[in-house]
């Protein structure tokens, strides 16, 4: 998949906001600082399309980018340790539930976890919870630059063993490295012409 285009369309916090439900989506969730901005930015070969922050939980809209004038990439806020206010944190969870559950057009959710950290309880609920609701969803490892290939595979393992996890079901990533890049894109692309397919017969 070549990437040629893409452009930020708008910020929502409420379903009216969305842009039309007409293409597909692709939704990237994780927690407050996991590196989903960093991997979206890679995803479409841009440097500041998504900001990226030191400071957790800097996102706190859900974002929509409009990729290749063909599906959204959709920008979760994250979850978990945001050093941001309890009423402002108490917002997010209605938000993005309100999003996975009845957007029509979503396709996948891109759940990203940190190599280097245990799955959370938050990371376990919510891929329940994706599982609940019978959403597709593909596990991304980010930050594989920062463990040597011995302990990635390691952790791979762990989290895999984990969540009970199949071998295609999780991609080790590097936004550094760029290590999964063309792997993720592939798979997004596959899903995407499914659902398109399906849809249309």
């Amino acid at each position: 998949m070549r990437i040629n285009s893409v452009e930020f369309i708008t910020s929502a916090v409420k379903s009216f906001e969305y842009p039309k439900a007409t293409l597909p989506e692709i939704a990237f969730a994780g927690r407050s600082n996991v590196g989903k901005s960093a991997l979206i930015n890679t995803m479409v070969n841009r440097k500041n399309i998504a900001r990226t922050s030191v400071t957790p939980g800097r996102t706190q809209t859900i974002n929509f980018f409009l990729v290749n004038g063909r599906m959204y990439f959709v920008d979760l806020p994250g979850y978990g340790f945001a050093n941001v206010p309890r009423e402002v944190r108490a917002q997010w969870k209605p938000m993005v539930e309100d999003y996975l559950r009845h957007r029509s057009t979503l396709k996948l959710v891109v759940l990203l976890l940190d190599i280097r950290r245990q799955p959370s309880t938050d990371d376990a609920s919510l891929m329940r919870w994706f599982e609940t609701f019978d959403i597709p969803f593909l596990v991304i490892l980010t930050k594989a630059d920062k463990l040597s290939r011995s302990k990635c595979s390691a952790q791979e393992k762990l989290i895999k063993n984990f969540f009970m996890l199949d071998e295609g079901e999780l991609v080790r990533f590097s936004a550094v490295t760029r290590e999964g890049r063309e792997d993720i894109l592939t798979r997004i692309m596959k899903c995407v012409q499914e659902r398109i397919v399906l849809t249309n017969e």
